[in-house]
């Protein structure tokens, strides 16, 4: 069901035969709402644009939700609506607000961390696994059916020096120089069995502390095994004694090995599997296979895409989701990271120091094509200048209104015309189901946080303006903070942060 900003917009396109799209002004003074349709119109139809918006605000203002239009700058048409659009667009929010808008839902699996299990997730890692959640949240939120896959290599040179690692402690003797050291390491040396089960147990539990869950694994060691009946179906050549996928003519950039050759051990490469994976993804019935990668994997956005057209399939279905990489600092200065040495930042320790809560908010709240750089002393930080607890914070203090309010009456019209604050507030709340398509459609679940900050200033701003209990106003705005309460909490649970009643 269309929005009642989107409603707004349509009948105003009606009232001037053409399609317009409504934007909040940075400056309130300038009207609740903008149009730039004038601009878009003028040239089409020879006329000044300034002349046709005056023109045009003539009709718009015909209008029951507009109070008044005027023209600004070149071209702009500024609005400002009445109360009853303001009440009309409040009463639509309810715990489904912004969302369930897909008109085609898909079956979507979310691909993500993957990280190898020879040792705990760094906070590098930590990134890839919120980013492709909060984007699988919004999916879901927006009306798909969205799952969860981690896909790890369980063999190889990587897992092979990982478990040889661990032997030589067992032996009593030194680690190989390029194996891997670490406490972990250690600990995993003092155990009986194969470490590889234990470590991969142990990222799991890791992945749900940080509120991901899995709806399934992927073993490389499994998927390797039907290469073979794929390779007929490939375009390739040898040369050098080794098994070349001629990927370059499906719009990749080179060509890549599949198959080593003789002298270096006649097994298959990582982007061996990466084939039978893909296939295996696409056979499931999935309309949309999703792999989020760090950056320095953009080459393996044009090696999937290259095989899906290889063997036939719709390569729009592949989709990579890359981003950028995390630093850490720490009294201004910065916490490096390297798990063969042992001297890493896992994201256990960043959670212990910081919380669930802020841990997913910092890895979240820039684009994934921006570096990240997270201040642990601010992260960690209980006060309004950490955005996270100022946030959370405007849940809790409207949780504590409403639980002063006992068993009043919340909602229904106000006795009187609504103040600034009330309506600044209620245009906050409609910008929310525009952000969620924004974020979802731009793969961004950056706007979230951004977004929840904005709101929560609008709420902070309102009740230090505006007393909610014993005033007249009473039941409509509790009716307000609590339907921004429902809001704030969406928002954050978007990017898997919760939102308590109490701090």
């Amino acid at each position: 069901m269309a929005s009642a900003v989107e409603r707004l917009a349509a009948r105003v396109g009606e009232a001037v035969g053409a399609e317009v799209e409504l934007e909040r002004p940075k400056d309130p003074a300038h009207g609740d709402f903008a149009t730039n349709v004038a601009m878009r119109s003028a040239k089409a139809i020879g006329r000044p644009p300034r002349e046709l918006a005056q023109e045009l605000a003539e009709k718009v203002v015909e209008l029951d939700e507009i109070e008044s239009a005027d023209v600004a700058g070149p071209g702009f048409l500024n609005l400002r609506v009445g109360d009853r659009f303001f009440l009309d667009a409040l009463a639509e929010v309810d715990e489904g607000y912004g969302g369930g808008w897909a008109e085609t839902p898909e079956r979507v699996q979310v691909e993500m961390v993957s990280a190898n299990p020879t040792g705990p997730i760094v906070v590098s890692a930590a990134r890839n696994g919120v980013y492709g959640d909060s984007v699988a949240r919004l999916l879901e939120f927006a009306g798909h059916d969205v799952s969860r896959e981690y896909y790890y290599n369980d063999a190889g040179r990587q897992i092979d020096l990982f478990r040889a690692s661990v032997d030589a402690l067992r032996r009593g003797e030194d680690v190989p120089e390029d194996g891997y050291k670490g406490e972990y390491v250690v600990g995993l040396a003092k155990l009986e069995g194969d470490p590889v089960p234990r470590m991969l147990a142990s990222i799991e539990q890791t992945m749900e502390r940080f509120r991901i869950h899995f709806d399934s694994w992927a073993l490389q060691s499994e998927l390797e095994q039907r290469l073979p009946e794929f390779l007929p179906r490939l375009d390739t050549y040898e040369k050098d004694g080794a098994l070349w996928a001629r990927s370059s003519a499906y719009g990749d950039d080179a060509d890549w090995v599949i198959i080593r050759s003789a002298e270096k051990g006649g097994t298959p490469t990582y982007r061996a599997a990466d084939i039978v994976y893909l296939v295996d993804k696409l056979e499931r019935g999935l309309d949309r296979a999703m792999y989020v990668l760090g950056a320095d994997h953009h080459a393996t956005a044009k090696w999937y895409r290259a095989i899906a057209r290889m063997l036939g399939y719709d390569e729009s279905r592949v989709e990579v989701l890359l981003y950028q990489f995390v630093h850490l600092t720490r009294g201004g200065e910065s916490t490096k990271a390297s798990k063969r040495s042992g001297n890493v930042f896992l994201l256990d320790e960043f959670i212990e120091e910081v919380g669930v809560d802020a841990a997913r908010w910092y890895l979240v709240n820039r684009g994934p094509d921006q570096t990240i750089e997270i201040d642990l002393d601010l992260a960690a930080e209980k006060s309004p200048k950490n955005p996270v607890y100022y946030v959370q914070y405007a849940h809790a203090r409207i949780a504590s209104i409403l639980r002063s309010a006992d068993d009043a009456e919340v909602g229904g019209d106000p006795p009187g015309p609504l103040s600034t604050e009330e309506k600044e507030l209620i245009k906050r709340l409609t910008d929310f189901p525009t952000t969620v398509r924004e974020a979802v459609e731009r793969r961004g679940p950056q706007l979230l946080p951004n977004y929840a900050i904005r709101l929560a200033d609008d709420f902070h701003r309102f009740y230090h303006e505006r007393r909610v209990l014993g005033e007249p106003e009473q039941a409509f705005r509790l009716g307000l903070i609590r339907k921004t309460q429902l809001v704030i909490a969406r928002s954050l649970d978007l990017i898997g942060v919760e939102a308590p009643d109490s701090m």
